[in-house]
């Protein structure tokens, strides 16, 4: 049996064996490392692959740097795919998030070591394929979000599970305003394991790729002996006003109760969250908190419901918030989106509800295997 099968992605997945250790690279750093189907497939091989593999022990995710500008380890899904999809009617934007969720959920139930080194940006798509880490490794460069709210979609690839598992209601504040994260912050929030200094960043990846690795625990030793205690949480002297404001009923009680906070940081807030969809966000409030009381597998069934009906309008020809997202970030890129409903107040709650059926015949849902 090869220790790599071949791959599809023409070089945007690349992957290499160093004794026990099996090496993946996101190869696509001038898109910031953005997941594509092909990449999903070629990640699920591999980890497939070497799952029942015995020589590999462990395995390693990093992203290719960007030459000259700041790093990202992934920017999350090709949204500029999900646009041309859905206008076409192209089944494979359902193929896309069918496959990217259970990608999620093979890496949370990986029962070998899988380390993510999520170094530089970390949103959407690549908060799933790290958050089900054994190590999620950040350094001073990593800045963690789930900013989907802002294309009129919400917090996926497992958010409504691993926002849930937040404290107080940080799930929720992250989910509507799509605030980053730096290191300090995401390992106090639970969604980072480990803080390597970028000082010795270079030299784990050194030690990763280039000496020999003969064990799993050898592998996470190499990690653990660069270790550093983390920068202080920034967010953590606001996390009661942070409970308080976004732990109430609804969207128009969250925004009342930031208009009525004299904080600077809930201005910013406010404004952060009166850029995105209020009917986005709304589903978004409604996810992690159900999130919290589902399994993982639960969560993704129910965000394979809410993607099919995000999308569902642009199958008839009817206003989809979230194509006119994308459309306005990074089709015409005028940040000038025309969301509807426009405000929280106009939102109709059975139309919030709605999204969270299931369209799917009784056991034909597209993720009913997932455990």
């Amino acid at each position: 049996m090869n220790l790599i099968p071949e791959l599809l992605s023409g070089g945007h997945v690349q992957a290499e064996v160093n004794g026990c250790l099996g090496l993946i690279t996101l190869n696509r750093p001038e898109a910031m490392n953005a997941l594509t189907l092909p990449m999903i497939r070629d990640l699920t091989r591999l980890l497939q692959h070497w799952h029942v593999h015995p020589a590999i022990q462990a395995v390693v995710l990093a992203g290719r740097m960007r030459e000259g500008k700041a790093p990202a380890f992934c920017a999350g899904g090709d949204i500029r795919f999900f646009h041309r999809a859905a206008l076409a009617g192209d089944p494979a934007l359902g193929d896309f998030f069918t496959e990217e969720y259970a990608l999620n959920h093979l890496i949370h139930h990986y029962a070998k070591p899988y380390i993510a080194l999520m170094d530089g940006i970390v949103m959407g798509g690549g908060m799933g394929i790290s958050q089900g880490a054994k190590l999620r490794v950040l350094n001073e460069r990593s800045r963690l979000g789930m900013p989907e709210a802002h294309i009129g979609l919400f917090p996926d690839v497992g958010g409504g599970y691993f926002l849930g598992q937040c404290p107080g209601a940080t799930g929720e504040w992250l989910a509507l305003t799509g605030q980053s994260l730096g290191a300090g912050d995401a390992i106090h929030l639970g969604l980072g394991d480990v803080f390597v200094p970028e000082a010795s960043w270079n030299g784990l990846l050194d030690v990763f790729w280039r000496e020999a690795q003969h064990s799993a625990e050898h592998v996470i030793a190499t990690v653990m002996e660069r270790a550093e205690l983390a920068p202080d949480p920034l967010w953590l002297e606001r996390r009661s006003a942070i409970d308080d404001c976004f732990g109430a009923s609804d969207l128009v009680a969250i925004e009342a109760a930031l208009q009525a906070s004299a904080a600077p940081w809930t201005a910013k807030a406010l404004q952060q969250m009166q850029a995105n969809s209020p009917l986005a966000m709304a589903i978004s409030l409604e996810l992690v908190r159900r999130g919290r009381h589902l399994s993982l597998a639960d969560d993704l069934r129910l965000e394979r419901n809410l993607v099919h009906w995000c999308f569902e309008p642009a199958s008839r020809g009817a206003h989809c918030e979230t194509l006119e997202g994308i459309r306005a970030l990074a089709i015409d890129k005028d940040h000038a989106p025309h969301w509807q409903p426009a405000t929280p107040l106009d939102l109709s709650q059975v139309e919030v509800l709605r999204h969270f059926s299931d369209p799917w015949p009784v056991g034909l849902h597209p993720l009913a295997g997932l455990q």
